[in-house]
């Protein structure tokens, strides 16, 4: 005679109590502030994130995503101020 009805019922799935990893809401990146001191506009493009940042004036300060952030010490006319 066949078991294999007992074979299923020993190894049927029993509940866990397994905790479910909970994703996180995607978080934004830290921002590192940069204030242009060229004299007229500039235009940057992150080496990270591709994201254009565009400096209207002198003065003129924006919000760098900190993956860009090591590029953009490269350039002569960005201080960091944050």
């Amino acid at each position: 005679m066949c078991n294999c009805g007992n074979k299923r019922t020993r190894h049927s799935h029993t509940s866990r109590n397994v905790e479910t990893k909970k994703e996180n809401p995607a978080q934004e990146p830290e921002q590192v502030l940069y204030e242009y001191t060229g004299k007229t506009a500039l235009t940057i493009v992150g080496n990270v994130t591709r994201k254009h940042y565009r400096f209207n004036h002198p003065g003129d300060k924006q919000n760098i995503d900190s993956r860009d952030s090591r590029s953009m010490t490269t350039v002569p006319v960005l201080k960091k101020v944050g």
